[in-house]
C-alpha cells in the first residue's frame, strides 16, 4: 500500500493503475461502517483509493474540529489489511488555498434538516468531495446511506456538474444492538450508549407502523418522539421523499425517515429508507 501525503504523491502512485478505480473518502477514525465501504469498493474495482482528511470547511464554529477523533496509526493498519492500493492523507495546505473558488449547496435541499441545523456545512462538504473525486480519478465512489442528505447532494453535484464518476450508495452498518456506527460514538459515556439506542428504536417503531399500514407522517412522528424520550434533545424527525421534500404520507419506495438527536456530548443521526 502506498501512503500519499501530497497531491503529487497521489498522482505518481496512480500512474501504475490500469483498470477501474474505486474510491472511499473518509475523515478517519475508521470503524466497521467505513470498512464495509472499503470492502464493497475492493470487490467491484481493480484498484482502490481511500482518503483520510478531516475537512475544516464543513465544521461550523463551535463544532468538534479540533477534538474530532484521529487514529492515524490504526487507520493505516486497517487499510493495509483491507488491501487498499493508495491511502491519501493530505494536509490542509495541500487541499486549500487562501482565496479560492467556492461551491455552494442548493438553495432548498441544502438548507433543510442538516442544512438548517448546520448552515454552511454542506458547502464545505461538497467543496472537498469535488476536490477528492477529481484527484482520485475514480470510476466508482462509495458513500454510506447513514448521511442520507449528504449522499443526495453529492449525487446531485455529480449530475449538475457532469462529473464522470458513479456514486454508489451503501447500506447503514449497525452494532449488535442496532446503533448506527459513527466515529463520534466514541464520545458516548456511561448510560449514554444505552440511551443512544433510542434513535434506532424509533426507526424500528416507524417500520412496525408502516408494516401495519399506518402511513400518516404526523402519526408516525408522534410515536417516534415517544420512543426518543431517552435522548437529551431531539432536533428533528422528518419524513421526506428522495428529493427531501416533506411528505404527509409515507410513499413506499420513495421515503426516507430521518432523526437527529443529542445524547450526551455527541449529536447523532440515523435514518430509514422505505
Amino acid at each position: 500500500m502506498v501512503i500519499a501525503r501530497t497531491i503529487e504523491g497521489l498522482q505518481e502512485a496512480k500512474q501504475k493503475f490500469s483498470g477501474s478505480i474505486g474510491f472511499v473518502p473518509t475523515m478517519g477514525a475508521l470503524h466497521q461502517g467505513h470498512l464495509s465501504l472499503i470492502q464493497h469498493a475492493r470487490r467491484e474495482n481493480e484498484h482502490l483509493i481511500v482518503s483520510i482528511f478531516v475537512n475544516p470547511t464543513q465544521f461550523l464554529e463551535g463544532e468538534d474540529l479540533d477534538s474530532y477523533p484521529r487514529k492515524d496509526e490504526a487507520d493505516i493498519k486497517i487499510c493495509e489489511l483491507a488491501k487498499v492500493d493508495i491511502l491519501f492523507m493530505p494536509s490542509i495546505d495541500a487541499m486549500y488555498e487562501t482565496d479560492e473558488l467556492r461551491i455552494g449547496a442548493p438553495a432548498i435541499r441544502g438548507y433543510v434538516l442538516e442544512g438548517e441545523k448546520r448552515p454552511g456545512h454542506f458547502d464545505g462538504m461538497l467543496q472537498v468531495v469535488m476536490k477528492l473525486l477529481n484527484l482520485s480519478g475514480a470510476d466508482n465512489a462509495y458513500f454510506g446511506k447513514k448521511d442520507a442528505q449528504q449522499l443526495a447532494l453529492i449525487t446531485q453535484m455529480v449530475k449538475n456538474y457532469f462529473m464522470d464518476v458513479n456514486i454508489v450508495p451503501c447500506e447503514i452498518v449497525r452494532d449488535e444492538r442496532g446503533l448506527a456506527l459513527s466515529s463520534r460514538n466514541v464520545y458516548l459515556e456511561g448510560d449514554e450508549k444505552e440511551r443512544a439506542l433510542c434513535l434506532s428504536a424509533s426507526l424500528k417503531k416507524a417500520t412496525q407502523m408502516v408494516l401495519a399500514k399506518e402511513l400518516d407522517a404526523e402519526t408516525i412522528k408522534k410515536a417516534m418522539l415517544e420512543v426518543l424520550k431517552d435522548a437529551d434533545q431531539v432536533e428533528y424527525i422528518a419524513i421526506v421523499n428522495r428529493e427531501f421534500k416533506a411528505l404527509k404520507k409515507v410513499e413506499i419506495g420513495n421515503t426516507i425517515i430521518l432523526v437527529a438527536a443529542w445524547v450526551g456530548k455527541p449529536r447523532l443521526i440515523d435514518n430509514l429508507w422505505i
